[in-house]
């Protein structure tokens, strides 16, 4: 691909002046210098879109700084100092975005909490970030913090975008507001000027699997180069519409929302909430769609559900399609031509069903943050869906590896980010070095050591392989191993991943560290358990009966049977339990990104544990 400033080809990129340009200009801005400019250079266009009492409301560019300069102003006003934090616990939204960017345009360091922390949770975060200010959304937030005000010395704010209190130090958005009077526009640009490219922007808090999260500092030019880099690479342009969905205090969503659009010039739109995200998909289009695992597999339990219902020509037309899928799928990777008939099964099939997820106009379709099932990614490549792979973490602002369409292999998380590098240590473990690896961990020495090498390397935790294209394949967890009493090292997400593709079954957790045999916990679908009852000659109508019926029981015995083929000895699932509820985030075995809590899970189901090593 040419430079799209000067046309160079890929191979002379890097000696051509527009790229050492642009290099330049991703290392040496601030995120508000980013933001500023771009709200110059997009004005009237939307910047922003909500819906309200049924309509999508748009704020543009213009607006949107705006809102920004005056919010920093009334935080100014209010008593925010450079250097104080400002938690944000709240849900996506228009004032969320507002608020992280004034906080930093006045100098602050904002941090957000997850909308399902409990009070100790958001005392934790909230005292460890040294906020002095506290955006809440709702009464139900505020109520959380109040609960914990007592154990918040340096708290002197808390900001109600939604409600109204009559606690001491409660400001509702309005009052805020009036509170940029006191502050000139000189007074703040003063603020924004003595912001400098590595200085601490923000804080990311882990969202703790284990023990309390730390907090990963993010520089500026973090956040610049990744969202820029990002969006050249990718191809994002102004105008190019996207949805903000997943949780605003996750590096992930932040670099969507904020700092990619803020490099693009994109519009977000906000989703009215999860639930509500399959139709307001069908209203964005988004140019764009990023998903965890497990969004992408609620897609697919959904389609498969339909699928199960079509019966003669357009039973045999799906099926037909879903090949000719599979093998243009085989056809990209591998470099070859599609097959002669993929524009037919396309027009058919696979264009109809991307606007009835409202995915037709979306030229990338990205999965991050756990790892995706081969099933579910070989799923949609049989529906000409390409989910691609980015890998990252945290500690390198969300960015690592990146796969491209036409540039992408089976099973792997992509190639190293543009400027940046990717290297396998002699254990296997995968390093990350470049402009995007955060400077360390807040307050926290010994574990920025631990983390962070001499050498400026990230030691990311996990394991895998890089091959001769530097292509990289993640093979293990360092840290989520299981290690049998009889000393065998087993991954539980490689198990996990084929188990997951058992009919019916909606999650899994394998289990086993320094016990004598490996056994698994299983969650069902209720969306695709009927399938599933069916084949087994069941009458079991929802997860609870059926987890409970011999019949589906013994007919689920042998399903995992037929998955243990496919595994080493010492692999196989020995013994098995069927749950009665799905793991979910509000029962606390999933963090708000989706992934496992194995700690938690392990203690919550310790009967059930314990009853498949029983003697």
């Amino acid at each position: 691909m040419p430079c799209q400033r000067c046309g160079a080809l890929r191979s002379h990129r890097e000696n051509c002046g527009c790229s050492q340009q642009s290099e330049e200009r991703r290392m040496s801005r601030t995120v508000i210098q980013v933001f500023e400019e771009t709200a110059a250079r997009c004005g009237d266009l939307p910047a922003l879109k909500t819906k309200i009492n049924g309509v999508w409301q748009a704020t543009s560019w213009a607006d949107y700084r705006r809102n920004v300069r005056t919010t920093a102003r009334a935080l100014m006003g209010a008593g925010l100092a450079p250097g104080d934090g400002f938690a944000l616990l709240a849900g996506n939204s228009e004032y969320w975005v507002t608020a992280y960017l004034a906080s930093i345009a006045a100098g602050g360091v904002p941090a957000g909490l997850y909308v399902t922390s409990s009070p100790e949770q958001c005392a934790f975060v909230i005292d460890h970030c040294d906020a002095s200010m506290v955006l809440v959304d709702s009464e139900e937030q505020l109520a959380k913090v109040l609960a914990v005000r007592d154990q918040l010395p340096k708290l002197k704010t808390i900001i109600l975008v939604d409600g109204e209190s009559d606690a001491p130090d409660v400001l509702t958005w309005g009052a805020l507001q009036t509170y940029a009077e006191q502050v000139t526009e000189d007074a703040l640009q003063s603020r924004i000027d003595a912001l400098k490219p590595d200085d601490l922007a923000t804080l990311i808090y882990t969202s703790g699997t284990t023990g309390n999260p730390k907090g990963v500092m993010m520089s500026h030019t973090n956040l610049t180069f990744t969202g820029e880099t990002a969006r050249e690479t990718v191809g994002i342009q102004r105008g190019h519409e996207v949805i903000s969905y997943l949780p605003l205090c996750h590096i992930a969503e932040q670099n969507i929302t904020l700092h990619v659009s803020l490099a693009a010039g994109q519009t977000v739109w906000f989703a009215e909430s999860l639930e509500a995200l399959g139709d307001n998909l069908k209203e964005v289009r988004p140019h764009f769609f990023v998903a965890v695992p497990r969004v992408w597999e609620k897609i697919q339990a959904k389609l498969e559900a339909g699928m199960a219902e079509a019966t003669g020509l357009k039973k045999h037309l799906l099926s037909w399609a879903r090949g000719v899928g599979a093998r243009s799928a085989e056809a990209d990777q591998a470099g070859r031509r599609r097959p002669l008939l993929y524009p037919v099964a396309d027009k058919l099939i696979f264009s109809k069903l991307r606007a009835a997820l409202g995915l037709d106009r979306c030229f990338y379709a990205m999965t991050g943050a756990a790892p995706i099932s081969q099933g579910t990614v070989d799923f949609f490549a049989s529906l000409g869906i390409t989910i691609l792979e980015v890998y990252g973490q945290s500690e390198s602002t969300g960015g690592g590896t990146l796969s491209m369409p036409g540039g992408n292999r089976k099973g792997s998380i992509g190639r190293a980010l543009p400027g940046t590098e990717v290297s396998i240590a002699d254990d296997g473990e995968i390093l990350l070095r470049g402009p995007h690896v955060s400077p360390g961990y807040y307050k926290n020495p010994e574990a920025t050591a631990e983390t962070l090498d001499a050498d400026g390397w990230l030691h990311t935790g996990d394991v895998g392989r890089m091959d001769d294209d530097g292509f990289v394949y993640i093979t293990d967890r360092k840290k989520e191993l299981i290690i049998t009493a009889g000393g065998e090292n087993i991954s539980p997400q490689m198990l996990e991943g084929r188990l997951s593709s058992i009919p019916g079954v909606s999650q899994v957790a394998v289990i086993g560290d320094r016990r004598k045999y490996i056994t698994a916990l299983f969650t069902l679908n209720p969306e695709t358990l009927p399938g599933a009852v069916q084949a087994a000659g069941s009458p079991a109508r929802h997860p609870q009966e059926a987890a409970n019926c011999p019949v589906f029981v013994r007919w689920f015995e042998s399903q995992v049977e037929l998955a243990n083929a496919d595994f080493a000895r010492v692999q196989t699932i020995k013994k098995f339990t069927l749950l009665d509820e799905d793991f979910s985030v509000e029962g606390g075995e999933l963090t708000p990104t989706m992934k496992k809590k194995r700690r938690i899970i392990a203690e919550k189901y310790a009967l059930q544990i314990e009853a498949m090593y029983a003697s």
